[in-house]
């Protein structure tokens, strides 16, 4: 019996993918539930099953866009199973046949030696582009190779004058290396192309910024990460602080958490936090479902769990689906700022960066403190400066006092230690 194996959907509202990579060959025996190839949405990339055993035709090649239910392989599910010894060395023709293989490369061999070799120009002698010791070092200085010199000396020889007087032309190579590659975005990478266009294009997006101590989350981290990570099994991180941080500055200043619906402003009542994280596919933005919920220890859970199935591309569509508002960390890369890009609809986004030492003034004394930048990227059509400003306020407040304002001055029972 011929199965045909169709392209399975995604999720809603995706019509086609793209084959990334087969995972099998034409014509190879596969077992049921086997992963056969990776297919990329403009969302996520998924692994294929068999969806019985059997040997296996290819019906499309790597590269090309399926659309959800067209047949991409068949599998001969009467084929039986190859025996092992198939796989450790195949039968006895196989050394007759490499024999012959051998033979025609040995055949061959000296009609490509033939052909590769290039008769030296008559008028070249064996001196030509050879550069005398003070002319070479001039050369090498100038990045220039000898051989593109003509040298005036005897039998074409390259002398010190000739090395003075020579000039590289501008934009002529100089024996550097001058190669590129060539290769297809993925169909994850083109969508997320589109959807920063989108965002630029269609927003009216402005950044604001401000600066954190984190010295106070400094101090929590140091006397309480081991009792914290011994207990719950994950680190207490600096986005359970950022989270619960922008969660309660969603509540202060809800249009923050707001987005355009045609000519209606649709405001949430919930936090679904989408967290920026690089996959090996690109860009992910898995989302902390009702993060208004969450201790600190169920969002460094949730965080853990999310990056991990992102990092090794199990994370589905409906794990990065919605999402009310985006944390993306670029400080993790060494960012020291920048403006995030709103992840469209939403129409907000905080950026993070890194934490770097820097004097500041406290009570009338300069002194060390360890300070992060923040930046709030907002949609200005439904979001004003009062608004904007006022959040990224309020969470440089809960993060420059956390005991208070996301411990309720209870630090144990908050980290449910």
């Amino acid at each position: 019996m011929i199965l045909e194996m169709k392209v399975p959907s995604p999720g809603e509202s995706i019509t086609e993918v793209e084959i990334a990579e087969w995972l099998v060959e034409d014509g190879d025996y596969v077992e049921k539930d086997q992963a056969i190839a990776e297919v990329d949405s403009d969302k996520a990339t998924l692994e294929l099953p068999a969806e019985a055993s059997g040997t296996i035709t290819l019906k499309a090649e790597e590269g090309d866009a399926v659309a959800v239910g067209q047949v991409v392989c068949l599998i001969d599910t009467a084929a039986k199973a190859p025996e092992s010894s198939t796989y450790e060395g195949g039968d006895e023709g196989g050394n007759e046949d490499a024999e012959q293989d051998l033979a025609k490369d040995q055949k061959a061999a000296p009609n490509k030696e033939n052909h590769e070799k290039a008769p030296n120009p008559a008028k070249e002698t064996y001196a030509s582009g050879v550069a005398s010791p003070a002319a070479k070092k001039i050369l090498a200085e100038k990045n220039m190779d000898a051989s593109s010199i003509t040298g005036t000396g005897k039998d074409g020889r390259v002398t010190k004058d000739d090395a003075v007087k020579a000039t590289p032309s501008m934009g002529t190579p100089t024996g550097g290396n001058r190669g590129s590659s060539r290769s297809k975005m993925s169909m994850l990478r083109r969508k997320v192309a589109e959807r920063l266009v989108e965002a630029k294009n269609t927003t009216a997006m402005l950044t604001t910024f401000n600066e954190v101590d984190m010295s106070p989350i400094f101090a929590l981290r140091k006397e309480y990460k081991e009792t914290f990570k011994s207990k719950h099994g994950v680190s207490l991180g600096f986005m359970s602080f950022f989270t619960l941080a922008v969660v309660r500055a969603l509540k202060l200043y809800p249009a923050v958490n707001s987005m355009i619906d045609g000519k209606e402003m649709l405001t949430y009542d919930f936090v679904d936090v989408s967290i920026a994280v690089s996959g090996p596919k690109g860009l992910m933005v898995p989302v902390i479902r009702n993060a208004e919920n969450l201790s600190f220890r169920g969002v460094e859970a949730e965080v853990k769990r999310l990056a991990l199935r992102a990092r090794d591309g199990k994370i589905t569509v409906d794990e990065m689906t919605g999402g009310t508002f985006t944390i993306s960390n670029g400080g993790v890369f060494g960012s020291m700022l920048s403006t995030p890009i709103i992840n469209p609809p939403q129409s907000g986004i905080l950026g993070m960066h890194n934490i770097v030492e820097r004097p500041v003034a406290i009570d009338g004394h300069v002194e060390i403190r360890p300070i992060m930048y923040v930046a709030l990227s907002y949609d200005h059509r439904i979001i004003d400066g009062k608004e904007s400003v006022g959040f990224l306020v309020a969470v440089k407040e809960a993060l420059e006092n956390p005991t208070e304002l996301l411990m309720d001055n209870d630090i144990k029972r908050a980290l449910e230690l």
